[in-house]
Formats: structure tokens, sequence, C-alpha cells
């Protein structure tokens, strides 16, 4: 089956730290961006306007953080209707959201990690059905990285496909979960990448993370892609084609020209990749 994608080409994380320069010179090397919608649903004034201007020119993706997938909680129905006026306003692509939860009679300023097991995937399935039902279209679930496996029944890699499935949704792949996991839980990167439904990939993040021990990685989102996590980008286009794919930056955010450089690393892993041999090339 061919994958059609929301969005294409390479993206960035949209922070209100570097909004104004976004707004005032929008560079040529982003093709879309991507927000979380928690932080920006109920912001008007000059942040407000700024984001106007910017959904009215590029395409955007919207990725979740409190919707709470996995969680005892009934889901908030107001919050997901808010979601899908937030969609319509702004002509979001896709909204995409954690395959974790956040929630316990409480919010818990973290993501937990559901536990692997067939009756978790029957509840967080039916949970994404009915949010999509509300929204009227598909989400996409990303593969979340997680310290514990409380409970656990089955591979990692076989609950996101049981779920994915059952639940007839997309994938957000994001490959420096993959890359953070497989060192946490000490498992191959590259066969977890094999095993993901390649047809059902929306599109991917990439970023950096923090090494508390050589066997012990923190997803922090707060420092630059290191090799081998570029190299598992590599496989994933190798093995399923290209797909669009976003950088991820939510701490240490450095100027943006910095950001850019990054940016245009991902440029340079989509022109390094030749469709017609499944095989990279070196870009002229």
């Amino acid at each position: 089956m061919i994958n059609t994608f929301p969005v294409h080409g390479v993206g960035l994380g949209l922070r209100r730290a570097f909004i104004g320069p976004l707004v005032e010179k929008p560079p040529s090397n982003i093709d879309f961006y991507e927000i979380a919608p928690e932080n920006w649903i109920k912001i008007g004034g000059r942040y407000g306007k700024q984001l106007r201007a910017l959904t009215e020119q590029f395409p955007f993706v919207a990725h979740g953080l409190s919707l709470s997938l996995g969680s005892p909680d009934p889901l908030d129905v107001k919050f997901i209707r808010d979601i899908r006026d937030f969609i319509k306003l702004h002509q979001i692509k896709v909204y995409t959201e954690h395959l974790s939860y956040c929630s316990d009679g409480g919010h818990l300023y973290d993501l937990m990690p559901i536990p692997f097991t067939q009756q978790a995937v029957e509840y967080v399935a039916e949970r994404i059905l009915y949010v999509q039902d509300i929204l009227g279209q598909q989400i996409a679930i990303e593969n979340a990285s997680y310290y514990a496996a409380p409970g656990k029944e089955m591979e990692e890699i076989d609950f996101i496909n049981a779920v994915i499935k059952k639940a007839d949704c997309k994938l957000l792949v994001d490959i420096n979960n993959i890359y953070v996991n497989s060192v946490n839980h000490k498992y191959s990167a590259e066969e977890f990448l094999k095993a993901l439904p390649g047809d059902r990939i929306s599109y991917a993040h990439i970023a950096g993370h923090y090494n508390e021990a050589d066997d012990i990685i923190i997803d922090s989102h707060g420092a630059n892609v290191i090799d081998p996590v570029w190299q598992l980008l590599d496989k994933a286009y190798d093995n399923f084609g290209l797909f669009p794919t976003l950088l991820e930056r939510d701490f240490n955010i450095p100027p943006l020209p910095e950001l850019l450089d990054e940016v245009n690393l991902i440029h340079q892993a989509q022109l390094n990749y030749s469709p017609q041999s499944g095989q990279k090339r070196v870009a002229k």
C-alpha cells in the first residue's frame, strides 16, 4: 500500500523563543512546522497574531502533550473538541499524541509508560477510536521513550503494532526514542525499526538526548542530534523510503541559525537517499 503524507520535506518544532524571527524572515529550508496545541489554544495578542501569520503561509502539524491516552481517567471531551476547533482554525494537517499517559486523578507532569499488555491494547485503541470519532480524522501516535515497563506481558514493538492496527491510526515515528529505548532496554534499534508499520508513518521526529550514564539515556530534547541517531534515520529511509522529518528542540534552545544548521542536516539525509537503488548516494 502506498503511503500518503500530510506534509512533506523537513520541519521544525515551533517555540515562542524564536517565533518572531520566523515571522519576520521565514527560513527557506523549513517546509512545515509543529506546535503543541496546549501551548497555543488560548494564546492571543502578539503571539496569537504571529502564529496566525505562520499558519496562513506554511503547513502545520500538531503534537499533543496532555491527551493522556493510557490514563485511567476519562478522556477530556471538551479538550478534544477544543483541539478539533484549533485544527480547523489553523488548517492543521494532522494531530499526533504520545503513546503514554500523563494523568491519574491529576496531572503527573511527565509521560508515563502504558503497560505492554493485551488489556492495555484494547483500552488504548478504544480511546484512540473515540478521539478520532470526535475529530473526524485519523490521528498518529508516537512511540514513546520509557525507563521502566511495569506489568509487561509483550514486547514494546508488538504493543505499538497492535494498538495501531486495532485503532486504525497512523504512526509518528520518533527516531531518537527508538535509539534511547534500545540503549536503556538493550535491544537492536535497527530490528525494532524494521518491525514498525512503514505504511502507517505520518511523519518523524528526530532530537537530541542526555547521557545520564553509559547505559542510561534521558530523552531530553535539549541537545544536538548525535551520529548514531542520524545513522538510524538513514536506516529508516532505507527501509521505508523518504518521509517528512521534523527536528525537536525543547530545552537549551540555541539561536535560530544553529537550529537551522540541524534542519539542513535532515535535508542532507533526504538528499542522500536514492529511491531507485534503495541505497544512499553521495549528494553532488
